[in-house]
This record gives structure tokens, C-alpha cells and sequence, in this order.
């Protein structure tokens, strides 16, 4: 008998023999498996000697929903959901994953939750793999969230989230939400819900642990280590994805983790603002889109500022570990050309590539230099964070004469002004 989608079978070649589970192939010369491990790849046909049937595919049984019983006494927080492996399953044809598309696909697979917090609702404004986001997102999910911040009943906010780019949409929202009274929390998982290794589960009660909790911060709550441990709270514009499949791919950077989180509950390792359910988030979420993110590298021709001059009217440069640039004795100095576009209105920020310390002007002539060009250096910033910051300073337009002090400003602890070396 041929095997089917979704059997579990062994191939075997000159070389080795490869099990695994058989997904569909749209290329017909290619056979598509799905290993142990959770990667799909694709063996020629003319390499196989062999294909056996381990296993026939099991029809997958139909989970229950468990009944919800709201329990009086527990909290009440909502849970907006944008997308990504946290609001997903596997598609056994595809090998990839598809939405989790209604509430009760949610509860079925989350059931935990609903021993630490009541979900009043789930708010899907929209749902998108992060690399699709854009600002106007940014702004639609912080609407959404100040509207539940500032509901009485609410104790807090968990946004489920794709990881890799989470970190931008944190810092956007440390930005477009003042003075928040409650926990903001952001949380994701590497590997999707119905996968024995999945670390959505741990990451969801951590994060309904946070979002009852008295840290009235803008958040991201996920694994600490490799372990199913407890999960760190981090400060959501001072972190960065810094794997591509690890559970713990989100590190704290130039920044200490807020708090240990467990399911059960949460010891702090640094100071916080405090929840303060008598306050009024305040929603301040203008954005100029005509920024960009440039990352310098040696050979780098200056025509490149004279195009961004034109296009953009504000750009952020991830420089070398202290802030340089390719200056004085390069070929291609790149200083003239700034100068240009800064008369020209450029606003030109420059950030560290090494994400860890801070930029400085002061220790080598180069960043004098740079400085004294017009180039607004921005301490311990991370080159995202820095990106989003400058579309929202830019946004302002009653801040045009204030850009450099408003860049430089700590405007959400975006600046750290002391740093573990």
C-alpha cells in the first residue's frame, strides 16, 4: 500500500535511511517528510531505494472543550490575539501551520488559563505573521489595548504575538501608551500548539500570571531557558528576539529581566512602575512612516544618503560598537554626504551594532566629528527601538524644533544610564 499524508515512514537511500511523517509535496520529483525534530525536508525521488510504511495516520481525536465556569474569583483580563505560532496548529499536507481562527480553537488548546484568570473576551483585530506589520497595526493593536486598559473590570492585557518581529510592536507600544495603570503583557511560542515541544502552554500561564499582577509596565513574558521552568518579564523596548528557534530566543539587553514569572507566581528582580487601577491610560500613537532603518558596512557608497535624503525625513544608522562611521582616511568617506542630507533635513540618529553598551561621540575624533555634523547619538538604544522611537518623535510635528532633545529624552526607559558590563 502507497503511504499517505500524514504516515509515518521510513525512507531509505545509498546513504542513510530517514524517518519521519510524509507531508505533501507540491514539487513531484521531491518526497516531503516531517522529521522528530520538527524540520520538514525534502529527499529526490531518484535517490530512494526504499519507502515503508511505519505507521498509518491516526484520525486525530476531537478535543473536547472543557466547559468554562467563570469562577467569580478570579480576575477578568482580555486577550487580543494578532497572529503568529501562538494562535496556530500544524497542517499536516503542508508541513507548516495554519490560524487558530475562533475562540473555542483557543480554549481547547489553552485550558490552564482558565485557572489563574477569567478571559472576559478575545479582541482579533487582525491576523498577520509579524514580518506583515506595519505601523498602522502598531496603532490598531495599542486602540485596542488602551480601550481594555481603561475598562474597570480588567485587571490586564496579554497580546499574542509572531516572534520575530514582537520586539518592534512592544516598543511601539511602550511609546503610544502613557501612564498605563496595568499590565501590558506581549507573549508568543516558538512551536505551535498541538507539538509535544510546544512552549505555548508555560508562556500563556506566565503570562496570565503577569497580566494580574502589580506591574504596570508594557511587557514581554516567555521562556527563561530550554527548560519548562518559568519565564522571564522583559521590558518590552529593551529586548530582542536573539534566536531563531530556541525557546528562550528573547534576551534582555543593556537591561535586567523585570521578574521571574512561574504559573503559579512571580518573584521581581528590579524595580517596576506599580499598577494603579485609579489612572487613565492616555493614547498617543502619531507616526511618521517616512523613516528607515540603515545598517552601516565597510564599503558603503554615500550616494545611499543622497537617495534616503529625498525619500525619508528621518533615519537611524545600527554604526560600529561606539557609533562610527567610515570617515577621513576611507575611500568612500562617508561624512560629506551626511552633512548634505542633514542641511537637506535629514534627521540622522546613529545606534551601536553590538546591542550590548552604548554609543559614545567622545572617546575617538571620529564621533566628534560625527556629532558635530549634525548626527544625534543614541546611548544605550536598540536599533529597533531607536527606528520605532524616531516615527513617533517625528509624528509629532509640534515637536519639530525639539527632535534632538525628544531622541535623546528617556521617554519610556528606552535608556538604560546604567549598564552591567
Amino acid at each position: 500500500m502507497e503511504p499517505e499524508t500524514g504516515d509515518k515512514i521510513k525512507i531509505t537511500t545509498a546513504k542513510e535511511t530517514i524517518e519521519g511523517t510524509l507531508l505533501e509535496s507540491y514539487q513531484p520529483e521531491i518526497i516531503l517528510i516531517k522529521l522528530k525534530s520538527g524540520y520538514n525536508i525534502g529527499i529526490k525521488k531518484e535517490d530512494i531505494i526504499n519507502i515503508a510504511q511505519i505507521e498509518k495516520k491516526k484520525p486525530a481525536p476531537e478535543k473536547k472543550a472543557r466547559e468554562i465556569k467563570p469562577d467569580k474569583n478570579l480576575p477578568k483580563i482580555d486577550i487580543i490575539m494578532t497572529g503568529g505560532t501562538i494562535s496556530s496548529r500544524l497542517d499536516s499536507k503542508t508541513g507548516g501551520v495554519s490560524w487558530l481562527t475562533s475562540a473555542d480553537d483557543f480554549f481547547k488548546f489553552y485550558p490552564e488559563l482558565f485557572d489563574i484568570v477569567n478571559i472576559r473576551k478575545i479582541i482579533i483585530p487582525f491576523m498577520k505573521a509579524s514580518e506583515n506589520m506595519d505601523a498602522k497595526d502598531w496603532q490598531e493593536i495599542a486602540k485596542e489595548t488602551e480601550k481594555s486598559l481603561n475598562d474597570s473590570e480588567i485587571s490586564g492585557v496579554i497580546i499574542t504575538h509572531g516572534t520575530d518581529f514582537l520586539h518592534y510592536t512592544s516598543a511601539a507600544l511602550s511609546f503610544f501608551l502613557k501612564d498605563i495603570n496595568k499590565p501590558v503583557v506581549l507573549t508568543y511560542s516558538q512551536r505551535s500548539s498541538d507539538r509535544a515541544s510546544s512552549d505555548a502552554s508555560l508562556n500563556l500561564q506566565c503570562a496570565a500570571r503577569a497580566a494580574i499582577s502589580e506591574i504596570a509596565e508594557v511587557m514581554l513574558v516567555g521562556h527563561s531557558s530550554t527548560n519548562d521552568n518559568f519565564c522571564f518579564a522583559l521590558k518590552g523596548n529593551k529586548v530582542r528576539k536573539m534566536h531563531s528557534s530556541r525557546r528562550d530566543a528573547f534576551k534582555p539587553v543593556n537591561s535586567m529581566p523585570i521578574a521571574k514569572i512561574y504559573p503559579d507566581r512571580i518573584e521581581p528582580l528590579t524595580s517596576y512602575n506599580k499598577r494603579d487601577n485609579n489612572k487613565k491610560v492616555k493614547l498617543d500613537s502619531n507616526f511618521n512612516e517616512k523613516i528607515a532603518l540603515v545598517k552601516f558596512y565597510p564599503g558603503m557608497n554615500p550616494e545611499i544618503f543622497d537617495y534616503l535624503s529625498q525619500k525619508y525625513e528621518g533615519i537611524v544608522i545600527e554604526a560600529s560598537g561606539l557609533g562610527h562611521l567610515a570617515i577621513d582616511e576611507a575611500r568612500k568617506n562617508l561624512l560629506p554626504a551626511i552633512k548634505k542630507a542633514i542641511d537637506n533635513g535629514l534627521i540622522v540618529c546613529i545606534t551601536s551594532q553590538t546591542l550590548y553598551g552604548r554609543v559614545n561621540p567622545y572617546v575617538y575624533s571620529p564621533g566628534r566629528k560625527l556629532m558635530k555634523s549634525g548626527i544625534i547619538f543614541l546611548e544605550d538604544t536598540l536599533p529597533e527601538t531607536a527606528y520605532v522611537k524616531l516615527g513617533y518623535v517625528l509624528g509629532h510635528k509640534n515637536w519639530k524644533s525639539q527632535i534632538k532633545e525628544k531622541m535623546q529624552e528617556n521617554l519610556s526607559g528606552e535608556i538604560n544610564q546604567r549598564l552591567e558590563e
